[in-house]
């Protein structure tokens, strides 16, 4: 029995995937934002829809009403969606627009701690995951994703 060796191919040279596209750490954040926008949204919309969803024994937010507030954090979402998506596609205004918007939410969730710790913690918990992935954990490349923005 003759067995053949068979050499696995090796790839041909040139530049690694992540080098034409966003790295590792900015997709983590796009996604992470994602996620913390679309929670907003759908609790933002919770709360327009039916103001009886978002209160816990008489507890609920601590500014404004719950339309309001509803509203405000469906806005925010929709901002946090876009930018999440910008961010995906290496927009480098992205970066620092994500960061404030984490900020915002962050903010915005201490507005509903009596009612929901829990939740706000989570929430303000990915958005500080963001916060953290792009200030510390953003390299050169990843800043000069595009020229234009």
């Amino acid at each position: 029995m003759a067995t053949s060796a068979q050499a696995t191919p090796t790839p041909a040279p040139g530049p690694a995937p992540t080098e034409e596209g966003i790295g590792g750490w900015a997709t983590f954040a796009a996604i992470v934002l994602f996620l913390s926008g679309t929670f907003t949204g759908l609790y933002g919309l919770a709360a327009v829809l039916n103001d009886k969803a978002v209160t816990v024994g008489g507890r609920g937010v601590i500014v404004w009403d719950f339309t309001t507030w509803g509203w405000i954090h469906m806005g925010l979402a929709v901002v946090m969606i876009g930018t999440s998506l910008a961010l995906y596609a290496g927009r480098n205004w992205a970066r620092w627009t994500a960061v404030w918007l984490c900020i915002l939410n962050a903010i915005l969730q201490l507005t509903i701690i009596t009612a929901f710790p829990i939740w706000s913690l989570v929430v303000i918990a990915l958005d500080m995951t963001v916060m953290y992935q792009l200030t510390e954990n953003w390299t050169r490349k990843e800043s000069d994703w595009r020229r234009t923005a």
